[in-house]
């Protein structure tokens, strides 16, 4: 048989031969092809290195069988035919191999010549077989009925090379088109299809990677770099498969789980199959290695060693197929994550993009998306423990039977079973303890978001160190429970290591009790098999707690789903009817369908309203009294309680009365997804009043706004969204309120412009405050409490002189009164005079000025590259008690690891020489070695715990206090977002992961030492393998971790967008609906989510590719390993020694990948808390209090402001903004100060406050220079009311009196004088009656009176008001005014003016131009003189409200 087996050899010998003849003939023709230099010239690096490797096994191949032969001759003088053959067919088969790749043919055909593969496959199939044949007669499994060819040294050394000759057939061939494209364009497209493209050996081995880590190598990884996911992993993809899986589901209740299992089976039952195989293959090491201890015990010098070599290859070979199938079962379970999460996060954007009226919070759809979609994706990694479990149970007990027989396997499974059981509870106490963990850090992440978003008012009201105190409060409840959870981990781990020791402990005392006979052997597969059963144990409790936590997210997301969709409420557009714009029906709304709110809804329509096309519509009414609901009813945004439905023909556009504008650049806001169209777009600008705006920043429209519009002031946020509604062409408007945060001649600029300009032809429908906008209306609806008291024409309704409509403008002329010109208008405007058009434009504090410098950069954030430095570890390592714990910590794991080794060789040694030994003996010293190393792994989990709790409080602190007391500057250029991230993500990361993390590398590395001292302690040789082995592995990492750490940072920056986008979304959502652009949103979160998940997909691509080569290392140094000790004579060795060594050896792969992936992990876990460490060094403000500089308890006594030479600048690069000026403020005065955009205004009142520092001059406050004393101590003095009304979640009381320093009388008092009190009494809850989220269930209206009643409490000789009415109807607002006048009547008073009316009355009018001062007089002298910049602006006012005053006054005659 074995001859005619060789004689096969001679065809392919002959045809090796041939191919390379005829292949010479064929091209000796072309010998002058040019192209052939070029298609070398074109081989790639990797594809080369492969070739390469695959001539050298050839090669070595050859030369083995070469010099098996000469040994055969040599020692025998014999011969050997197939040693011949064999060599000559090799040699063949190298030549061809190197003539192909020199020819360049690798890179045409990268599959080989058809007789090579040929010659592999047939070579592979006869080695495998004659190996399979020698095993099955060796563990005499069965006698077999005639001789079959037997394996000699060669076969068994050559079997691992021919495996990877048979992958080398799988590569791809390459079309000649791809060879003729350029080669930049190429390497693109194989960038975007990596993976797609690749070859089965090449996705095995991770291959496809290698471009990328060329890449990363080369320069800083970016997004650009990363190539493409693969289709089915793709956003659109994945969400589109989940839809229509949930659509085939005819049941009514439809269940998420089983629909996403519908979508990902076949991915699953792939990743099935590997996960199966490498359990099984994991199993066979501690099957076979009381074989192997045996062979070791019972060799003498003359024993076979091919009994040994057999068995040291069938290690080898089952720890490559473990390593590999893990390897890929990672993977999948990876790349099902990424699938589920990106369609789960899709379905939850599109359904909180179409929920109407009161839509999911942001905090809400944050958690779903960041917590329980993340939670499902992580579960495909868990989902086949729940078959594994009990798989890997049972082989365990078959080998514990086959070792021990049945009462010791029993007792091993019931000892098991004791350890699961008794883990149970305290699975149950971490799961109930994360759940408070995590409950406590929602709440403080709440608060620390209301809290950054209000950081300018609290600055500003000095209440930052008060609500520092909540958060960390709020932080010590949360660190309480994290001390229980981290305790109570400590307990688990302290029964995961010493699990394997108790097994143990009870198995052996069985044995030794029923006198089973006990060999070094048999107790080393024991020991082995608890070490396997180790994992199962320690992972029960963690998949039932998986389980469950997936099961809550699983109905959380559900239920979010399944909410009814509120589509029958949404206005329809029917058939357009002639003229007809838009139908009101008669109906009742309610924002709350709640059974109260039945009986009292929003809103009443009681009759039938027509609104014909082109007509202009106003809506007026005091504060509360619905005209937002009513707006919102014709949106279709507020649920109907009855009656029909609103009709609307044509398409819509609003303006919300909170602005809303997206993060891009100010181009991008207001084109809003139409194209661009030059000509109308300079005429939407010009109308809107933006051209000023756009000319004084840096970028012009191409400027970036910043998140939720903050370095943008109130009225430039409100044009812009004006001009994006009016950009877009559409057919009726809607406009909450447009006017209310301009001043009055813009607001007549818009009027005009807008309204009556360009939107002339169009059906508008405004709310507005303004009444002066409403006799250009063709009709005006009047509201209070919810109804429409009264409908018609402007002077129908004006005649009726007890209609509301008139007491709202009696209010308007008492407040036009106050200014009395000393001539008429005409006069004023006739005057020749030089006119410098003035404009009161509003501002938000932080100049426009340095507006475009300022965002541009503060957009991207900034990240580090390179390594984490040292100083970040040492910084995190000696932040607990000085790192004084952590010498103790290592030096429990070194006691454990010495005490466990050594436990283990006493039972070996001691069972093999047990005429020494008594069995009591035998028992009572392992389990007093074995009972010392569990006592020390108990100290070692305590004291990490300790560490590790110290450690993340004193990094938050840190982080938190220097972010508390950075300067405004910061929170302008800083999205809160990033503050959040490091808060939440980085701060959770600290608490529970990296700790252990540090440690479990540092444990992993004490093993790995441990292991490679008692190897190299058997046989000195193996010290020098591992030494190469490390070395190699050592290069891996770093050449690894260059691309790993960048696609780190990446997946942490890129989750970031996809939440904004979200958060941006669901705040902006009625107007997304109502200009019909879902669609367009949708397309830019599903291209967000692909970011993220090509990110993620290829960083655990990378992690896997590493652990895959150093898994391979390893477990060749084990088989190497495995050699030697068959090798070495048996006097050499100890066999209980070298099996201990064996024994441990299986786990080194495991060992080695997990010390190579924490040493990955840490870095890039690190850069959590680099990033955390980067907010603790941030500039901070001046110090809140200078103990030897304190100002009097009583100061300031008179109020009395001087500017001296006041010059301020926001950067040393940045011009002036203040030049110069020099002034006074009288005490108890009221000063108001004008002036055009960019003038200095807010700047003026920020260097009050000290937001910004002087560069030249001072401000002195009744004769003490405010540059010397503490922040706290000047802004607790003052008082302002800020443009935006901040209020803050909690209650009335809270938000009027944060410091809790003042009764509730004297709250009733401020309440009564703000007009506040019979809204505030509604509710039976009085003071403590709650108040939203950012103050959402007030208008605004009344969020800007609670700010001015909170200021009121306060009682401060000076005041601030940044135009503090501008969302209040006149007639409140001539209420709060003289509130103001008799409240700060001995206060000195200082008003940024933005309405007229509100600084007529004022004893002094500052007018400020380009940060100079061009008036400062008494209002009346000002307005003496018609040339007076002042008189100008007045003028403008009263031109634009005479018209509706002297309507008045015609009707009242």
């Amino acid at each position: 048989m074995g001859v005619s087996l060789e004689v096969v050899n001679v065809p392919f010998a002959i045809a090796l031969l041939a191919w390379i003849i005829i292949d010479i003939l064929k091209r000796r023709g072309h010998e002058n092809d040019s192209d052939n230099d070029d298609v070398k010239g074109k081989i790639r690096g990797y594809l080369r290195v492969f070739n390469v490797v695959t001539v050298v096994f050839s090669i070595i191949i050859f030369v083995l069988n070469l010099g098996f032969g000469f040994y055969t001759y040599w020692n025998y003088g014999i011969v050997p035919t197939k040693s011949v053959c064999l060599a000559i067919t090799w040699f063949l088969a190298s030549l061809v191999l190197i003539y192909w790749m020199n020819r360049g043919f690798s890179e045409l055909k990268p599959r080989p010549p058809l007789v090579l593969i040929l010659w592999w496959v047939f070579s592979f199939g006869l080695v495998s077989f004659s190996v399979l044949v020698y095993v099955v007669r060796l563990l005499g499994f069965r006698e077999l009925p005639y001789r079959l060819p037997e394996p000699d040294i060669v076969d068994v050394v050559s079997l691992p090379l021919l495996v990877l000759f048979c992958c080398r057939c799988c590569c791809r061939r390459l079309s000649h088109g791809e060879l003729e494209r350029p080669l930049l364009l190429r390497k693109e497209n194989d960038d975007d299809s990596s993976f797609n493209n690749a070859s089965i050996w090449s996705q095995l081995t991770f291959q496809w990677l290698n471009p990328l880590f060329e890449k990363g190598r080369i320069e800083k990884l970016e997004l650009r770099h990363i190539p493409s996911v693969p289709e089915s992993e793709t956003a659109d993809n994945a969400s589109l498969l989940l839809e229509e899986s949930i659509r085939k589901q005819k049941t009514k209740s439809t269940s998420l789980p089983k629909a996403i299992t519908g979508t990902v089976w076949k991915s699953l039952a792939l990743n099935a199959v590997f996960a199966g195989l490498n359990t099984i293959a994991s199993y066979i090491g501690p099957f076979l290695i009381s074989n192997f201890v045996n062979f070791l015990t019972q060799k003498d010098d003359t024993s076979s060693y091919q009994y040994g070599l057999v068995l040291a290859f069938i290690f080898f070979f089952s720890k490559t197929v473990e390593s590999l199938t893990q390897r890929l079962w990672y993977f999948g379970a990876h790349r099902i994550g990424i699938r589920v999460r990106a369609a789960l996060t899709v379905l939850i954007y599109k359904k909180s993009l179409s929920t109407k009226f009161v839509g999911p919070s942001n905090g809400k759809v944050i958690n779903l998306i960041n917590v329980d979609a993340e939670r499902i994706g992580d579960f495909c990694w868990y989902i086949h423990g729940v078959w594994l479990l009990p798989i890997q149970v049972f082989l365990a007990l078959v080998i514990l039977y086959w070792n021990l027989g049945a009462a010791p396997s029993v007792a091993a499974v019931f000892a098991t079973i004791l350890v699961m059981v008794s883990n149970t509870p305290l699975a149950n106490r971490q799961e109930r303890l994360h759940s408070k963990i995590m409950e406590a850090k929602d709440f403080r992440i709440k608060v620390t978001s209301e809290t950054l978003k209000s950081m300018r008012v609290l600055k500003l009201h000095s209440w930052e160190p008060t609500f520092l105190n909540k958060l960390l409060q709020l932080r010590e409840t949360e660190r309480n429970w994290l001390k229980k959870y981290l305790y109570t981990c400590s307990a688990v781990a302290f029964l995961f290591w010493a699990s394997p020791t108790l097994v143990s402990v009870i198995t052996f005392g069985v044995c030794i009790l029923l006198e089973t006979p006990l060999t070094s052997g048999t107790v080393l597969s024991a020991l082995a098999t608890f070490r396997i059963l180790q994992e199962p144990i320690y992972n029960l409790p963690e998949l039932i707690s998986m389980i469950a936590q997936t099961k809550v997210s699983f109905d959380r997301i559900q239920e979010f789903l399944g909410e009814e969709d509120q589509r029958k409420f949404i206005t329809s557009s029917g058939p357009k009817e002639s003229g007809v714009a838009v139908e009101i029906e008669a109906g009742e709304y309610a924002w709350d369908s709640s059974s109260q709110s039945l009986k009292n809804p929003t809103i009443k329509i009681t009759e039938k309203m027509k609104i014909m096309k082109g007509y202009k519509i106003a809506i007026c009414g005091s504060v509360g009294s619905g005209k937002s609901s009513l707006l919102c009813s014709i949106l279709g945004e507020i649920p109907r309680i009855s009656g029909a439905v609103i009709k609307v023909y044509g398409k819509k556009a609003y303006v919300p009365q909170r602005p809303w504008v997206q993060t891009g650049t100010i181009r991008e806001n207001i084109l809003f997804g139409k194209d661009m169209d030059d000509a109308f777009y300079e005429r939407v600008l010009e109308a809107c009043a933006l051209n000023q705006d756009i000319e004084m920043w840096d970028n012009k429209d191409m400027s970036v706004v910043g998140e939720r519009g903050m370095n943008l002031s109130g009225g430039q946020k409100q044009r812009i969204q004006l001009a994006r509604a009016v950009y877009s062409d559409s057919d009726i408007y809607i406009l909450d309120d447009p006017f209310s945060a301009v001043d009055a001649h813009t607001g007549t600029h818009l009027f005009k412009k807008c309204l009556k300009g360009l939107l002339s032809e169009k059906t508008v429908i405004y709310a507005t405050h303004q009444l002066e906008f409403l006799d250009a209306a063709d009709l005006v609806l009047v509201m209070k409490d919810g109804l429409v008291v009264q409908s018609g024409k402007y002077e129908e309704l004006i005649a009726d002189s007890d209609g509301e409509l008139v007491r709202q403008m009696n209010a308007h002329r008492k407040s036009l009164d106050q200014m009395n010109p000393p001539q008429d208008d005409d006069s004023l405007i006739a005057k020749p005079c030089q006119i410098s058009q003035i404009e009161v434009i509003e501002e938000k504090y932080g100049d426009p000025i340095c507006f475009g410098k300022l965002f541009e950069r503060s957009q991207e954030e900034e990240t580090e590259t390179g390594r984490v430095k040292w100083s970040v570890y040492s910084t995190f390592v000696t932040a607990a008690y000085k790192g004084a714990l952590v010498p103790v910590v290592l030096l429990c794991q070194v006691l454990f690891q010495g005490l466990q080794i050594g436990s283990n060789y006493w039972i070996a040694w001691a069972t093999e020489e047990n005429h020494k030994v008594s069995r009591e003996q035998l028992i009572g010293i392992f389990v007093m070695l074995s009972g010392g190393s569990s006592i020390f792994i108990l100290g070692r989990a305590v004291l990490l715990a300790t560490i590790a709790i110290e450690t993340a409080q004193r990094l938050f602190l840190g982080m938190i206090t220097s972010v508390f007391r950075a300067p405004l500057s910061f929170f302008d250029s800083t999205p809160s977002s990033r503050i959040l991230n490091r808060s939440s993500t980085d701060q959770s990361t600290l608490d529970t992961d990296i700790p252990y993390r540090l440690a479990g590398l540092a444990f992993a590395l004490i093993q790995l030492f441990s292991i490679i001292i008692l190897m190299s302690h058997v046989a000195w040789q193996i010290f020098l393998l591992f030494i190469a082995i490390l070395g190699i592995s050592f290069w891996y990492q770093t050449y690894y971790i260059t691309t790993a750490r960048e696609l780190a940072r990446m997946v942490g920056s890129r989750k970031a967008p996809i939440l904004h986008h979200f958060s941006e979304s669901i705040t902006g959502a009625g107007t997304i609906r109502c200009f019909n652009q879902e669609d367009r949103f949708i397309e830019k979160n599903l291209s967000l989510i692909d970011d993220y998940s090509r990110v993620a997909f290829h960083n655990f691509g990378t992690m896997e590719w590493l652990c895959v080569r150093i898994n391979f290392l390893f477990n060749f140094v084990f088989f190497l390993v495995l050699i030697i000790l068959v090798s070495l004579p048996r006097s050499t060795i100890d066999p209980s020694l070298a099996g201990l060594a064996a024994t441990y050896g299986l786990n080194l792969n495991v060992l080695q990948a997990w010390v190579i992936w924490n040493l990955c992990n840490v870095e890039n876990k690190m850069i959590s808390v680099e990033r955390v460490l980067q907010f603790t060094n941030i500039a901070s403000e001046a110090p809140l209090v200078i103990e030897d500089r304190r100002p009097k308890p009583e100061w300031p006594t008179e109020g009395t402001i001087e500017l001296e030479n006041l010059q301020v600048q926001y950067k040393p690069t940045l011009p002036v903004v203040l030049k110069g000026i020099t002034c006074t403020f009288p005490g108890e005065m009221k000063i108001g100060v004008v002036g055009r955009t960019g003038s200095g205004k807010s700047t003026l009142i920020q260097a009050l406050f000290r937001v910004v520092e002087p560069s030249g001059g001072r401000i002195i406050i009744d004769g003490v220079d405010i540059s010397t004393i503490g922040l706290q101590d000047l802004r607790s003095r003052l008082g302002i009311i800020p443009q935006d009304p901040t209020l803050f979640q909690g209650t009335i009381r809270t938000n009027l009196d944060p410091l809790q320093q003042h009764t509730d009388q004297e709250i009733w008092e401020v309440l009564h004088k703000c007009r506040l009190a019979d809204i505030v009494r509604q509710d039976q809850r009085l003071l403590d009656a709650p108040v939203a989220e950012d103050g959402e269930n007030w208008s605004v209206g009344q969020r800007q009176l609670v700010c001015l009643a909170r200021v009121l409490l306060k009682k401060r000789r000076i005041l601030v008001l940044d135009e503090a009415t501008a969302s209040i109807d006149t007639a409140t607002d001539n209420v709060i005014q003289e509130t103001i006048r008799d409240e700060t009547s001995k206060c000195t008073v200082i008003t940024v003016a933005h309405r007229i009316p509100t600084v007529i009355d004022n004893d002094l009018v500052l007018v400020l131009d380009k940060g100079k001062i061009v008036e400062y007089d008494k209002p009346g002298n000002l307005l003496e003189d018609g040339c007076s910049s002042f008189s100008k602006l007045v003028a403008e006012f009263l031109r634009s409200s005479s018209k509706s005053n002297n309507n008045n006054n015609v009707h009242h005659r």
